[in-house]
């Protein structure tokens, strides 16, 4: 049986992240879609370079490791206040799916983060595979579908000086599903 471990991030090791996390995305995309997909962010990605970037800067991002090899990432952002935390990005990469490693990784994120109160996160609504995997393996719930009819409330109505709205560049996570996981009784 292998051992899947958790470790920070390291800076040379952060390129490598980003090209991982968008293959992995890419891959979920055209599995659904085919060469059809039109849900792409930039240069022909899923998710863009800044939007990993930014949840890299304002996070903890870590690697997965399969017995000590690199078999994805993920990102998490932390209220040491409030104890509602995020799993802003969680990969795999494809080769080795369906071995268990996500379920494996996201309970080594809950022991690592015991005081965590609720856990949030979302997924776009073509990603089937996620939305088994946070809803059946994981323990998540639905709680909000964001659409044109339902956007995103965080979101700015002015475009942001890049000409985008909210913080996804990709329409105001239009299409996203925002997942919740209490963990205790506040």
């Amino acid at each position: 049986m292998s051992v899947i471990t958790l470790t920070r991030l390291t800076d040379d090791d952060r390129e490598q992240f980003i090209l991982d996390n968008q293959r992995a995305f890419r891959y979920g995309a055209m599995e659904e879609f085919g060469m059809r997909d039109d849900h792409l962010e930039e240069d022909g990605e899923i998710i863009s370079r800044r939007t990993i970037e930014n949840s890299i800067d304002g996070g903890a991002a870590y690697r997965i490791r399969e017995d000590g090899r690199i078999v994805g990432g993920l990102v998490l952002k932390i209220d040491e206040e409030t104890q509602h935390n995020e799993l802003e990005l969680l990969f795999v990469n494809p080769e080795v799916h369906s071995r268990g490693i996500g379920f494996a990784a996201w309970q080594e994120v809950e022991r690592l983060y015991p005081e965590t109160l609720v856990w949030k996160t979302c997924t776009p609504y073509f990603e089937t595979r996620n939305i088994h995997f946070y809803v059946n393996k994981c323990g998540f719930h639905i709680v909000e579908f964001f659409n044109r009819r339902h956007p995103e409330p965080e979101s700015p109505d002015e475009p942001a000086p890049d000409g985008q709205y909210g913080s996804e560049s990709a329409g105001d996570r239009d299409g996203m599903f925002l997942f919740e996981k209490q963990m205790k009784r506040g």
